[in-house]
């Protein structure tokens, strides 16, 4: 038995900016290069943004213009600038900040005066500037290291703050900014904050009709009804019914996107459906009511408590200090608001019955199949070779539940190879037979007759819906080639025509593999396009060893290990708005079309052009 040693110098007091750089995951999640939009570079981003807009809540400030430049972001408000002397402090102190005084700042969303410390101490350049009343202060510092601590000075400057930051790639590796994940972080701000302007290297924001306009803008077509938007004191709800399947929804508190949801959220789907069975008096099953559901809640509660620094879940039971429950408030302003619009809209009281019914009767009509394919996949799992499991699912309490894969390929070899080098811990595999059948059009019950697709959906534990979803990230690994390509779409169209929730959420990712190896006697470069092979062979000299990888199943084990660990590259599957996947499915998967044929000829010719390349080379 080894002994390990206990005693006063293991005992360690750690810098705030040492303990945030040690332990960044505590601060603002995931730290990721910003292919995923909850990565730690739009976090550094949100908190930054998060000040602003508390001044904004505040009445004072009405824009807030942003800037990124590669990998420099600029943020200035224009709100009451931080009290000169306390500006170095504000950002390099901890529990140092205005937001303890609830009078400064009673429905904020920063609270304990973190968020702006960790995006100095993870960033390899942070300058903090505010004026006051002609008066401008300016800190700069490294790594959360004050570096340059200047005079106050006199300026001409409108009053506010603003701060100028890189994200460390010490800490975050080669990452970049996604300007798609950016707009619908800032447009979230300006639908929440009616009135307020946000600039964005160049492209203005702005919202006259707040929830509404988001629910809008994410539908590529109007609802089954107009968008039902309810609006009072501490509390903005807008939805509507789309033709789809799942449910998705935008909640906020205190104008935070809290995109795990939380109390709020859970009552806000307990109270739509117990007003609808009382209006209807009916008790339709609450599957029946949600499904296809596109809503907004957003909630101003004093001194919220959210379940981590990043503040992506609501903790709180209460509206605020002796106030009214969370649960009850949201239950009697949706059962008194919502009832009383139906009944001044029969219109849409019609529409919204007939689509439960519809609902209803889909549910019943593969209800015998369903019990079925339950108890056949219940069976199967004990023994399923087609799932490889990991230990730590995404819906367990682990910490590393973030990481949480599973591999859907193609192949024994190329599912052997992944399995073989996976992490065992969080990454699973699913092997397919084959290509899968091509669901477009047709209607939920084939989940349920389809061994393969049924067998899927029990892997990923998605029967009613992702609450419960057991991997993070869901990574559909094919070939490089038009048939790896054939069985991606194939793979895409079950998920956005069953499980949309699930590339809205940002789940569903491409697994990027390299095309070529090359090496010499030292070195071995893995190349994922021509252009980096091209740098390959100028930087290795002459006469390299150049494979072409031409299937998953070339690429040994030992090898794979490189592709699926900490350095993977996977692309995400992004869908801009709520209803466009039904566009999207009919180009690809719909009857052929010039169109359709025009885009594989293009793609074809620059597949071809790929290959001549190679020859000549």
């Amino acid at each position: 038995m080894t002994v390990v040693g206990y005693s006063e110098e293991h005992i360690k007091t750690l810098e705030w900016r040492e303990h945030i750089r040690l332990r960044p995951g505590m601060y603002i999640g995931k730290l990721g290069d910003g292919s995923s939009q909850d990565d730690g570079i739009y976090v550094l981003l949100k908190e930054v943004m998060d000040n602003a807009i508390d001044e904004y809540m505040m009445g004072f400030g009405r824009k807030i213009d942003v800037e990124i430049t590669g990998r420099e972001v600029r943020v200035r408000d224009y709100g009451r600038g931080i009290p000169l002397g306390k500006v170095t402090e504000a950002v390099s102190r901890m529990n140092t900040g205005a937001k303890y005084d609830s009078k400064a700042f009673k429905k904020s969303v920063g609270l304990n005066g973190v968020g702006v410390k960790a995006v100095n101490a993870l960033s390899s350049k942070f300058i903090i500037r505010s004026i006051r009343d002609g008066q401008i202060k300016v800190s700069e510092f490294a790594h959360g290291i004050l570096v340059k601590d200047y005079p106050v000075k006199p300026t001409d400057e409108e009053n506010g703050v603003e701060v100028i930051f890189r994200p460390d790639e010490e800490m975050f590796g080669n990452y970049f900014y996604i300007s798609e994940y950016v707009d619908s972080m800032l447009r979230n701000y300006v639908y929440l904050n009616s009135g307020l302007v946000v600039n964005f290297n160049g492209t203005r924001f702005f919202s006259k009709n707040g929830l509404a306009d988001l629910l809008n803008e994410n539908l590529s077509k109007e609802g089954l009804y107009p968008i039902i938007h309810l609006k009072g004191e501490d509390i903005e709800v807008a939805f509507t019914h789309g033709m789809g399947y799942g449910e998705d929804y935008y909640s906020f508190v205190n104008g935070q996107n809290t995109t795990q949801g939380g109390t709020h959220l859970l009552a806000f789907k307990e109270a739509i459906v117990k007003t609808i069975r009382e209006f209807y008096k009916k008790d339709y099953e609450p599957a029946d009511i949600r499904s296809s559901i596109i809503a907004a809640i957003s909630v101003k509660i004093e001194e919220p408590i959210f379940e981590s620094q990043t503040k992506t879940k609501l903790g709180s039971k209460d509206m605020g200090p002796g106030g009214p429950s969370v649960r009850n408030f949201i239950l009697e302003f949706i059962k008194k608001q919502l009832d009383d619009y139906l009944h001044k809209n029969p219109e849409t009281a019609r529409i919204l019955l007939k689509k439960i019914q519809d609902s209803e009767k889909e549910r019943k009509a593969i209800s015998s199949i369903q019990k079925l394919a339950r108890e056949r996949a219940k069976k199967v799992s004990l023994h399923n070779k087609k799932l490889r499991d990991c230990r730590i699912h995404f819906n367990s309490n682990d910490p590393r539940k973030l990481d949480t894969t599973i591999f859907i390929t193609e192949g024994d070899s190329a599912s052997g190879s992944i399995t073989k080098s996976r992490d065992v811990e969080t990454q699973a595999v699913f092997s397919l037979r084959g290509k899968p059948l091509n669901t477009f059009g047709l209607s939920k019950k084939i989940v349920y007759e389809n061994e393969e697709f049924n067998l899927l959906q029990a892997a990923l534990n998605i029967e009613d819906g992702i609450e419960n979803l057991r991997y993070n990230n869901v990574v559909i690994a094919t070939d490089a080639d038009v048939d790896g390509m054939h069985i991606r779409l194939l793979m895409l169209t079950f998920f956005l025509q069953f499980f949309p929730d699930l590339v809205r959420k940002g789940h569903v990712y491409i697994l990027q593999t390299p095309l070529f190896r090359v090496r010499n006697k030292k070195e071995t470069r893995y190349c994922y396009t021509p252009e980096e092979k091209y740098r390959a062979i100028a930087e290795l000299g002459p006469n390299p060893e150049i494979t072409r990888f031409k299937g998953l199943g070339e690429i040994s084990p030992e090898e794979f290990r490189h592709f699926i660990g900490k350095d993977m590259r996977l692309e995400p599957v992004r869908m801009k708005r709520y209803d466009a996947v039904n566009g999207y499915l009919e180009f690809f998967m719909g009857k052929n079309t010039p169109e359709r044929q025009d885009f594989i000829i293009d793609n074809l010719r620059i597949e071809e052009d790929i290959l001549e390349e190679e020859k000549i080379l």
